[in-house]
């Protein structure tokens, strides 16, 4: 069996998917995607196409040593998001050659479902107790938000008891059993990190996300040290060889790979047994579309240290197209008592609705992420 073809589809919201065929008529799906740079991702998933068409698809180590190592330049957000998805399809392909879902594969599931959590409150949180409340009433028993919005490296107090009071506001809506992650979304610096945790420690988070920009990590060992709060990163980190430094360090509870820009399945796979030898959980980050879920499952499935699984349902970021449009099967992903069981279906587990994607791709999508200033002029992190 030999690669054939590689198409790409652009489809709104914000997603791209790959659908990758082979001469004996089994085709993969997998979502390269870097939110708000998709054509540069998909110029780069062409180029690696280039080199793998006419190989085995069933020689995934191979062919991601080959799209990794022999480009001499290796890494990044563009590069790795675009192998990452070129990989995902390959798994498609071999379960679906193999008639087992990718996990079965991977040494088998170690567990029948696994949690989930829904986003709340948008890219400037308001109103999180009652939506807090709705999420409970969807059947959520977690649910994550953003901390804060604009946030300068020294900053007003008041921007903390602004923080304070939305998720004293979830805690009380979802009670001391809700899970609250608050993720700081990098936007936060050292000097008001280390306020803000202390400060939101009585509510008990589920954990605090990126309290600090990737590339700050060595911040996060002071951070810790005023807080008792499990601290999770990792959706900015690429390979295994990006994450090795942070775990050695041990100054993080929850890693958060995401399998779309992390290097695909099985190197998230080979990240987590890194992880688990450091007594470290795993969290996988999918705010993502239907075939990056997919993809995530199979993982949690077969990872014993992954907690808790991002699903995008009805995010702030899903405007005219959801995480179910695409699926020709929604209840795959149904969510019962806040947990959703494994996929059952070979490859990925999900059936992609093809005609649906097609004519989306017709309509596609410009999605950029906003472009946020301080008071002072000064870019911020978003």
């Amino acid at each position: 069996m030999k690669i054939r073809s590689l198409e790409l589809f652009k489809v709104p919201p914000r997603w791209l998917f790959l659908k990758i065929e082979t001469d004996e008529g089994l085709a993969g799906w997998g979502e390269p995607i870097v939110e708000g740079k998709a054509d540069t991702v998909m110029a780069a998933v062409k180029e690696m196409g280039e080199t793998i068409v006419g190989k085995d698809p069933m020689r995934i180590e191979d062919l991601f040593q080959t799209l990794y190592r022999a480009g001499f330049y290796r890494g990044g957000p563009v590069l790795t998001s675009a192998l990452s998805g070129i990989e995902q399809a390959l798994w498609d392909i071999k379960g679906k050659f193999y008639n087992a879902p990718v996990y079965d594969l991977l040494g088998g599931a170690c567990r029948d479902r696994i949690r989930v959590y829904n986003w709340i409150g948008g890219d400037r949180p308001s109103d999180v107790g009652a939506e807090a409340k709705k999420q409970i009433a969807a059947g959520f028993t977690a649910v994550k938000m953003n901390a804060t919005e604009e946030m300068h490296y020294i900053d007003s107090f008041s921007k903390v008891e602004q923080a304070v009071a939305r998720i004293a506001a979830a805690r009380e809506a979802g009670g001391p059993e809700l899970g609250i992650g608050i993720d700081f979304h990098g936007r936060v610096h050292k000097s008001m990190a280390k306020i803000l945790a202390k400060e939101l420690e009585p509510f008990r988070p589920m954990f605090i996300e990126e309290p600090v920009l990737p590339e700050n990590n060595e911040a996060l060992k002071e951070i810790a040290r005023h807080t008792s709060c499990p601290i999770a990163t990792g959706e900015r980190m690429y390979t295994r060889w990006g994450f090795k430094e942070l775990l050695a360090q041990g100054i993080v509870d929850i890693i958060q790979p995401d399998l779309s820009h992390a290097g695909g399945i099985l190197e998230t796979r080979k990240i987590a047994a890194m992880a688990e030898a450091y007594d470290v959980a795993v969290a996988p980050h999918c705010p993502l579309g239907p075939i990056a879920l997919a993809a995530c499952l199979q993982l949690d499935a077969c990872t014993p240290n992954a907690i808790i699984q991002e699903q995008s349902l009805g995010i702030h970021y899903n405007q005219g197209n959801d995480l179910l449009d695409y699926v020709k099967d929604a209840s795959v992903f149904r969510y019962s008592d806040g947990y959703v069981d494994n996929l059952k279906l070979p490859g990925l587990g999900i059936e992609v609705n093809e005609e649906k994607v097609r004519a989306m791709a017709e309509i596609g999508h410009q999605w950029k992420n906003p472009v946020w200033r301080q008071a002072d002029g000064t870019i911020a992190e978003w």
